[in-house]
């Protein structure tokens, strides 16, 4: 039996990078070796261990044969007779495909270490062809390491697009899509995993509202950057700039999805696609996992953003109606992320980038004037009528004095 440090780990660390979770190849071992020596099998697909002190996994060497579509269509063959060599032949990034024994000698039959030096993201065999979630995995190392200057090889975003066009991709399940999507956007420069399932054919299929925006035109007067499509990828990195979480950065990708559904006699101005746009991400929500509080977030930021952007005009029931929406009494940490995501929108938008947005500043504000009505008090002059009406008359009296003696920054 002999073991390997494998995959992630070695390319970290051969990047100079933080290592963080550490994964193990196992050589000339059956599962009830494993077993005898006190680890856990976990997993169904095929034998994956649990070391018994750090908790590890472990994974027996394994090669794979292409039976079905889609993700689940292989099956393994993990004998003891399956070498180093071999597993790493069924990876699919030659970065990803390398390891190190025992004594710490680095294997790399593909080149893995020569694609590092030169920034490639490049496949290691045809058998990539075979895994749909690798062009999601593609795109979202392409994502993490573009700010070391990764590319992806032509020929393995040629691959990319045959698989997408043999209807591979249409065999991802929703729980591998979502779940590449959310590591993306937890991670750096979030807009170039969308932007790679772009040019890879795949947004199309995974993501169709969100590939439905580009080439969708905008009021120059309001984008410069005229395309709906790009104006959202410019919002990912704004809110990346902002340091907006990935419930945020969700947000931001699906807060325009009504300007694709606009009658063409009324381009390029978008009336009504706030409402729109928020059922097309319930929508969404209902054919991938997304967990409950991004959609809500999400379907906020579509109804309302343009209440956000236009905050200083608005009469103070307007302004109290948005802080009901959004929760802000009793979720002030929610009403933050709509107010981020609504700044990064408004500073999506080419050579705007760095433009002041006095709105945030304005509706925390009017929060504060809201809040300080003493609700307890006006139901104890009320009791026996409409004590939510009464709240809701002080709290507009409190915002419109609020805006009348309004100072900007």
């Amino acid at each position: 039996m002999q073991v390997y440090l494998v995959g992630g780990a070695v390319r970290d660390e051969l990047l100079g990078l933080p290592v963080g979770e550490r994964d193990w190849c196992v050589t000339g071992a059956s599962p009830a070796d494993l077993l005898d020596l006190g680890f856990r099998q976990v997993g169904k697909d095929f034998p994956v261990f649990l070391h018994p002190e750090s908790g590890e996994e472990y994974a027996l060497a394994r090669t794979e044969r292409k039976v079905g579509p889609g993700y689940h269509g292989f099956e393994f063959d993990t004998s003891k007779s399956v070498s180093i060599e071999a597993d790493l032949g069924r990876r699919d990034l030659t970065i990803n495909a390398m390891a190190r024994d025992e004594e710490a000698l680095l294997i790399d039959p593909w080149g893995g270490k020569a694609d590092l030096d030169r920034r490639l993201l490049r496949h290691v065999s045809d058998a990539f062809a075979e895994d749909p979630v690798r062009i999601l995995r593609v795109a979202r190392f392409a994502a993490r390491f573009h700010a070391l200057g990764f590319r992806i090889a032509p020929d393995t975003l040629t691959l990319m697009r045959r698989m997408v066009d043999a209807g591979e991709a249409d065999a991802l399940v929703p729980d591998r899509i979502w779940k590449e999507t959310e590591l993306a956007l937890r991670g750096p420069n979030s807009r170039v995993f969308f932007e790679v399932l772009r040019s890879a054919g795949a947004l199309a299929r995974v993501y169709p509202e969100v590939d439905a925006l580009f080439g969708v035109p905008q009021p120059e007067r309001w984008h410069p950057e005229i395309d709906t499509g790009l104006h959202v990828m410019m919002v990912l990195d704004a809110a990346e700039r902002l340091g907006a979480d990935a419930q945020v950065r969700f947000a931001v990708l699906v807060h325009d999805l009504g300007k694709a559904t606009t009658d063409s006699d009324k381009l390029p101005s978008h009336p009504g696609h706030e409402q729109r746009g928020a059922r097309l991400i319930r929508e969404l929500a209902q054919r991938l996992p997304v967990p409950r509080a991004w959609r809500d977030l999400a379907m906020l930021v579509a109804g309302y953003h343009t209440h956000c952007h236009k905050a200083l005009e608005l009469k103070p029931g307007t302004v109290l109606k948005v802080l009901e929406k959004s929760d802000a009494f009793r979720r002030p940490e929610r009403f933050e992320q709509f107010l981020q995501a609504c700044e990064a929108d408004a500073r999506g938008r080419l050579g705007l980038e760095d433009r002041d947005y006095p709105q945030v500043h304005y509706l925390r504000g009017a929060l504060k004037a809201a809040l300080a009505v003493d609700a307890g008090k006006i139901a104890e002059l009320n009791r026996g009528g409409d004590i939510a009406a009464a709240i809701r008359r002080e709290r507009i009296g409190a915002l419109a004095e609020f805006k009348a003696g309004y100072e900007p920054p």
